[in-house]
């Protein structure tokens, strides 16, 4: 769900089943809990959207869940679920506990095309985003260090020059954007995975992490879409970040890759 205002969370059945404790190859243990959560991404700084889903497994400092969405690695998220209370780093009477994230993994393991589902790992990072969250929600960020010698919550920075920075300043990013007419098919695609449009376009500029692209498709920002490489042999899922139209009155779509880089092989120089 899109929307450009925070959504009230629904009414969910809280029904608690019996934790059951796995061995893992973790040093932190994490319980299987299948608790409600609602999971809250910021495309930028006016469109958000939400799924609710359930937890696969959840520890202190962390937790795994499927959605039906993609999110890049390295994403902030915000997290509501009724945690119990020794699981809490605060919050500790609130029905609802929210916790910011960090995305550590987003592995598809949907089987049916048609229906897509990831598998995503997020870190807790405390009760407030970074001080930047706000001004550039589609910031990437690395795991830093952690509290207590392991025993506390996630700190992070800054992720390294392979980060998006599409909503930087020009004069502020650290990932090069080749202006070159890199020939690609994009599709946009419903909830189901069924492609709505398709157009073979071309590229006004292009980066490890995202691209300026010409078209004549209304897509809204935060729409899902794939991106073809011909000359690569390669899919990957985007996010739409914004449009405009230029002095030319062409529309460009400014995209974000999700599930990988593009592979800048022989544009580089």
């Amino acid at each position: 769900m899109l929307s450009t205002e925070p959504q009230q969370t629904r009414a969910i059945d809280r029904a608690a089943p019996q934790p059951i404790f796995e061995k893992e190859n973790r040093r932190i243990q994490r319980i299987a809990l299948p608790l409600p959560v609602r999971v809250e991404v910021k495309i930028d700084t006016a469109t958000t959207w939400y799924e609710i889903t359930r937890l696969s497994d959840v520890s202190a400092f962390g937790a795994g869940f499927n959605l039906k969405r993609p999110i890049k690695r390295g994403r902030v998220v915000l997290l509501s679920m009724p945690m119990p209370r020794q699981l809490r780093s605060y919050d500790y009477s609130e029905p609802q506990y929210k916790v910011w994230g960090l995305v550590r993994r987003c592995i598809s393991v949907g089987k049916n095309t048609k229906s897509p589902e990831y598998s995503i790992g997020v870190a807790f990072t405390g009760k407030k985003p970074p001080i930047d969250y706000l001004d550039h929600p589609s910031k990437l960020y690395d795991i830093a260090y952690q509290d207590d010698d392991g025993k506390g919550l996630w700190h992070i920075n800054d992720a390294d020059l392979r980060a998006d920075e599409s909503s930087l300043p020009k004069d502020a990013r650290k990932q090069t954007r080749y202006f070159i007419p890199e020939a690609l098919t994009i599709e946009q695609v419903d909830a189901a995975g069924n492609v709505i449009l398709s157009e073979t376009t071309v590229t006004e500029n292009i980066s490890l992490g995202g691209a300026s692209v010409f078209t004549t498709m209304k897509v809204a920002a935060g729409s899902f879409i794939r991106v073809l490489s011909p000359r690569h042999n390669i899919e990957i899922l985007s996010v739409v970040r914004g449009s405009r139209v230029g002095a030319d009155q062409i529309t460009r779509l400014h995209i974000e890759f999700i599930d990988r880089f593009y592979p800048l092989e022989g544009i580089e120089s």
